[in-house]
């Protein structure tokens, strides 16, 4: 179906406990931002999230690191639209060897995946269907 990607570094802002860990609502919040561009791209509406039904954080985040976020559409019904969310950690921060070290990952690592369903009012849908 239709797939969107946005790649982003998380700085000390985002860090939200010690060892600059970000928190996992920093990944849900970008996911609600790549669903937005689907149901834009798809319906012509930011259509509303209305749930997850499945949230795992698989490995940690810290301030520093780069990242790469992508939600796939997998399913469309009249109003809902399921997707399938993931967040994998491209460019690792490495504050054990200075302020400004970083290492580009051989492969990326999966830290977060959802699925979750968004709505599009359908008096607000302008079926641009991308």
């Amino acid at each position: 179906m239709m797939k969107v990607t946005h790649k982003l570094r998380l700085s000390e802002h985002d860090a939200h406990y010690g060892g600059h860990l970000v928190d996992g609502a920093r990944v849900l919040g970008l996911f609600g931002d790549v669903a937005t561009e689907i149901l834009i791209r798809h319906d012509g509406d930011e259509g509303l999230f209305r749930a997850y039904e499945k949230v795992d954080f698989l490995a940690p985040l810290y301030a520093g690191d780069f990242i790469e976020v992508e939600a796939e559409l997998i399913s469309v019904g009249k109003s809902s639209r399921k997707m399938h969310f993931k967040c994998f950690k491209i460019i690792t921060a490495r504050p054990d060897i200075s302020a400004s070290a970083a290492d580009l990952l051989a492969e990326k690592i999966l830290v977060t995946e959802a699925i979750g369903t968004c709505v599009v009012l359908v008096d607000k849908m302008r079926g641009h269907h991308e």
